[in-house]
């Protein structure tokens, strides 16, 4: 017996030697040949009809939830302005039009607009979205004659993809906005086509204009020019637009003190299904979208798995969404307690990023465009409110590094200007009368309370209650600004009482 197995052992390692050796008897056939997979389409899908777990759903459903707020986000405005009938002030405050075309203020953004956080008043703003899957749209660039200029267009996912303003050396034309798969004929005279990688997009153009009465009537025959419009209406001249005598669209106006809401939790099922169909995915996000579609699935079919879905969306709005507001919850540390942003616009896989820009100040630009600062603490670590005075000193030399402009401005907790006499909510390059001190430094006065004097020229009105926070803007920023190599000012609290 012992004899036996010892024969059996070697027979077997003899045939494992000759099968090693490359030695195949004739009849044996390779039936399948198994390799790694090397694309995404490679990668097997899930099994369909296996079950999902209700705790499994709600925890893939919170990263779908980061994940899909901004682009919802982009939808829920683009579904806003697609019922415009005409370009109009919105509540005789807010630009809309039509899809596909352009409606611009003739002024600085009113404090009672409630449709985007965190607005600057150095500009005069634009706004319009577009369907690129319609019809392409014709955007129009007026001789702004030295005048700092710069149009964000961006995609569903509030990514930039052009490159157009006096940093960029733009010339004034006509230029071709289009969507991913459109293959027409460029007309002639148009300067430059800029592809859009999703078919809802956006155009904010900013314009500066100083705050003085010759500078307001100076500006408008500029802005009168800035338009788009469907190309099939492109005949090849300059169109105007008198912005100053839109006609204004009645609506209440929004309730309460909070941004309008663009995102329900509620309907996120529904809504997660409708980006996922809008948005290609970025290279490498193919998983990714692969996972959530297995939850829209899922919860089509079974009603419980459709409501687990809602319920991490609504968690997830509640106990991470919500402290994304915050500035210091956003960007890095910049110095001095304020915080920055390094890819605005360029969010590329930075989800926390992109979708806490989205919920606290949308429709960032670009940082070679604009570098933001927000503060929502002091020097001492505690957080900005009010009953409290601060002074925030610029060293001589040590202005924000601009070739455009700059500004510091105050909002309230919910990131809007807060309403006070002097109607004054930023100040900087756009205010000719700030008061230097004698070693050439300058001081703003954050504060309820008039300063007094030549102060006055220098003071942020703060509000009476609640906390507040500060941001600074630096357009067109100097290379030191980009290199990080400018650090922004203390937010001192001061020791003197206001008169």
């Amino acid at each position: 017996m012992k004899k036996a197995l010892i024969t059996s052992a070697l027979l077997s390692l003899s045939c494992l030697s000759v099968l090693h050796a490359g030695f195949i008897e004739p009849q044996t056939k390779v039936l399948t040949k198994l390799v790694a997979p090397k694309t995404a389409a490679d990668v097997p899908t899930f099994a369909a009809g296996a079950p999902l777990s209700e705790a499994y759903v709600q925890t893939l459903g919170r990263m779908a939830y980061i994940w899909a707020w901004p682009l919802i986000n982009m939808n829920s405005r683009h579904t806003m302005f697609s019922q415009v009938k005409e370009s109009s002030l919105l509540g005789g405050i807010l630009p809309v039009a039509p899809i596909g075309q352009i409606t611009m203020l003739h002024d600085y953004m009113e404090p009672s607009q409630r449709f985007v956080t965190s607005p600057n008043q150095d500009v005069v703003y634009g706004a319009g979205f577009f369907s690129l899957d319609k019809e392409p749209t014709i955007i129009q660039v007026p001789d702004f004659k030295g005048r700092f200029w710069v149009y964000q267009i961006i995609d569903q996912r509030t990514d930039s993809f052009c490159e157009v303003g006096q940093q960029y050396k733009t010339e004034p034309g006509h230029y071709l906005l289009v969507g991913e798969n459109w293959k027409g004929k460029v007309p002639k005279g148009v300067k430059g086509v800029f592809r859009s990688s999703t078919n809802i997009a956006a155009v904010f153009p900013r314009v500066f204009m100083d705050d003085t009465k010759a500078d307001r009537e100076a500006i408008r025959p500029l802005i009168n020019q800035v338009m788009a419009y469907p190309l099939s209406q492109y005949d090849g001249k300059m169109k105007t637009k008198d912005w100053s005598k839109i006609p204004d669209l009645k609506r209440k106006k929004a309730s309460g003190s909070a941004e309008t809401k663009w995102v329900e939790p509620s309907t996120f099922p529904q809504d997660l299904e409708r980006v996922l169909n809008q948005v290609k995915p970025l290279p490498g996000e193919e998983a990714l979208y692969s996972w959530m579609q297995s939850l829209v699935d899922a919860s089509k079919k079974n009603p419980k798995l459709k409501k687990a879905l809602v319920k991490a969306a609504l968690d997830t709005e509640k106990e991470i969404i919500s402290d994304m507001f915050e500035y210091r919850n956003n960007g890095v540390d910049a110095g001095n307690g304020w915080r920055t942003q390094i890819n605005a616009a360029q969010f590329g896989y930075g989800y926390f990023q992109r979708t806490a820009t989205a919920k606290g100040n949308m429709f960032s630009n670009r940082g070679v465009e604009t570098v933001y600062y927000g503060a929502d603490f002091d020097s001492n670590k505690q957080r900005i409110s009010a009953g409290k005075n601060y002074t925030v000193t610029f060293a001589k030399g040590e202005l924000p590094p601009v070739n455009g402009f700059w500004s510091l401005t105050l909002y309230n907790e919910e990131h809007f200007f807060v309403p006070n006499k002097l109607n004054r909510f930023s100040l900087g390059t756009k205010n000719k009368s700030l008061v230097k001190n004698k070693d050439g430094s300058l001081t703003i006065y954050v504060q309820d309370k008039n300063p007094g004097g030549k102060k006055t020229n220098n003071w942020l009105p703060a509000p009476h209650k609640g906390n507040y926070s500060l941001y600074i803007r630096a357009y067109w920023p100097k290379s030191n600004v980009l290199k990080g190599e400018w650090t922004p000012p203390k937010i001192e609290v001061s020791t003197k009482k206001a008169k």
